[in-house]
């Protein structure tokens, strides 16, 4: 049995930020005249010396898996975590013990995967040599060829996301010039998505922009992803409702088969207060004294010893989260991880100065294009569980400042009556998005529907025509809309209007919209309720009673 002592409910913090890379799609619409790179997120899988594949978060999830049956070290497992958090933290209030055998236990699940305290390579982990080989061949070979056009999929770069943005930047940047003299181009286009965008933002802020025609953004996250910035920042909160709507989501998009009466488990502990109970309970106990280290133990075993997901903690959280990981200035943890500190500090050229970098390339003839993804519940671990969101990132942050109602909600009729007919354009037809506050509002596309994870051929066409203009494409410009409806029955992303908006997997579901009106809410408890017992009744097997048999008779007795 694989080890999985996170099956401590606090592991789901590390466990939550699974995020899969660009998967390929065809697009042939356009034919760009200029060689377009493409650079995606943290889906490429990555090797150790001996070409072993790292488990770096996806993987992780076989830990659950038995492979002999046997439990014995599921037990010890757990009884190592336990144990400390029991004895040690509750009865005598020391928890350094539980935030060290939490931190052995997960960091054994991810193994090579971690980088060492100097935030480098451990077993020469990295990219295959397959890819390296890849890139070099990029370098040198011109793909315009007999087709007489670049495709989004001809120039892909590859990198190994864990490590310094700014450090992979400058192998972007060698990439680039490379393709740019084989082909004889002076600039190319990029297409770039997730951690690839905070790639994208290192090398403008340390190249700037003259090798670059165009640059296409998709579900960014170099502005913060809130599922990991607020996690390690202290900003944690867990809300029953969100909780259920985000296992229904995952079902639908099949990511996890949940059974439906564990859903409606989870459901009924939401709508009878239990979950919020238990938290507020914890919140008042123990969880000053335990969330710092916590926090930092798992930081630390897991995701945030690699600088490239640092890339996703937003200014605004960056100096708590440093304090949850790191702790004070000057503290001995600080003094350990120095050398991986170093790294994550030199993302401070971009952490919070995006808006700028984009504005200084658009005004030296850069064109732009964003698109940003919602409709999917935000892992509901993070302060930000209610806002409209992809699952990993928020609309406000993935858009450059577009303003959301709440996942539950539309903007005001007070705000939507302030607004200009001019601004009013940019309000989408479902009223939960205003792109008029966007950076660049005549150049973001939104797609309602589509999960972080999933990447529709309308939305790379749409990148794929920005990057490769030879002007400055707006909505207006393009077949696609600025609004979109993604459905994932048939795969395809079409204009939203006010029929088609309503896309919510949850909205007609056992997730009821959360109420404040006591009546609502026993109204709610008790269909819940229902169908927790409807659901139980039917797993319930009833044994199967004998017949009765009736006493004989004879003739003479019957007469």
């Amino acid at each position: 049995m694989k080890k999985f002592s996170a099956i401590l409910l606090t592991a789901i913090l590390m466990f939550s930020l699974a995020t899969p890379a660009f998967a390929a799609v065809n697009v042939n619409a356009s034919k760009s005249q200029i060689p377009i790179i493409r650079i995606s997120g943290d889906g490429e899988t990555l090797y150790d010396d001996k070409g072993n594949a790292l488990e770096t978060g996806t993987g992780v999830f076989s830990a659950l898996e038995s492979e002999d049956g046997d439990n014995e070290e599921l037990y010890r497992s757990i009884a190592h975590v336990l144990l400390p958090f029991l004895i040690d933290g509750l009865i005598y209030d020391q928890w350094d013990g539980y935030y060290d055998a939490l931190y052995e236990e997960i960091s054994e699940l991810f193994g090579n995967a971690l980088l060492d305290k100097n935030g480098d390579p451990l077993d020469n982990s990295g990219l295959s040599a397959s890819r390296k080989q890849q890139l070099k061949n990029d370098m040198n070979t011109d793909k315009y060829g007999s087709k007489k056009y670049y495709g989004v999929e001809d120039y892909r770069f590859y990198y190994d996301w864990r490590l310094d943005p700014t450090a992979i930047a400058d192998d972007f940047n060698d990439y680039i010039n490379a393709i740019r003299i084989k082909t004889g181009h002076d600039k190319v286009g990029i297409v770039a998505s997730c951690l690839g965008t905070s790639i994208v933002m290192a090398y403008l802020a340390e190249y700037g922009s003259d090798a670059v025609s165009g640059i296409g953004l998709d579900g960014s996250v170099c502005n913060g992803s809130e599922i990991l910035s607020q996690t390690i920042s202290g900003k944690f909160t867990v809300d029953g409702d969100s909780l259920t709507r985000v296992l229904e989501d995952s079902n639908y998009l099949g990511v996890f088969d949940v059974d439906e009466f564990l859903l409606a488990t989870v459901d009924l502990l939401s709508k009878s207060g239990a979950i919020d109970g238990i938290t507020t309970s914890v919140k008042k106990t123990i969880y000053d004294k335990v969330v710092k280290g916590v926090t930092s133990a798992l930081a630390l075993s897991t995701l945030c010893t690699w600088p490239g997901y640092w890339s996703t903690v937003s200014a605004e959280d960056y100096d708590d989260a440093m304090l949850y990981v790191f702790g004070e200035k000057g503290s001995a943890k600080r003094v350990e991880y120095a050398g991986l500190i170093e790294k994550i500090e030199n993302y401070n050229v971009v952490r919070g100065k995006t808006d700028d970098l984009l504005i200084a390339a658009k005004a030296k003839g850069v064109n732009i294009g964003i698109v940003s993804k919602y409709g999917y519940q935000i892992i509901p671990i993070c302060e930000s569980g209610s806002e409209l969101a992809d699952e990993l990132v928020t609309v406000e942050k993935s858009s450059f400042g577009a303003t959301t109602s709440k996942i539950y909600d539309t903007l005001s009729d007070i705000y939507l009556a302030q607004m200009t007919p001019e601004k009013r354009k940019y309000v989408s037809p479902d009223k939960q998005v205003d792109a008029s506050t966007c950076l660049f509002p005549d150049s973001t596309w939104f797609i309602k529907g589509a999960s972080h994870a999933h990447w529709t051929d309308e939305e790379i066409q749409i990148l794929y025509d920005v990057a490769s203009a030879n002007r400055q494409l707006t909505v207006e410009d393009t077949e696609i809309s600025q609004f979109m409806v993604y459905t994932y029955e048939d795969d395809t992303a079409r204009k939203m209007t006010t029929e088609n908006c309503d896309t919510y997997v949850w909205s007609e579901s056992s997730s009821t919209k959360p109420t404040n009106n006591p009546i609502e809410k026993l109204v709610n408890f008790l269909k819940s309720l229902f169908k927790w017992f409807k659901l139980l009744f039917g797993k319930i097997e009833l044994p199967t009673l004998p017949k009765p048999t009736l006493p004989q008779t004879t003739t003479a007795a019957a007469q």
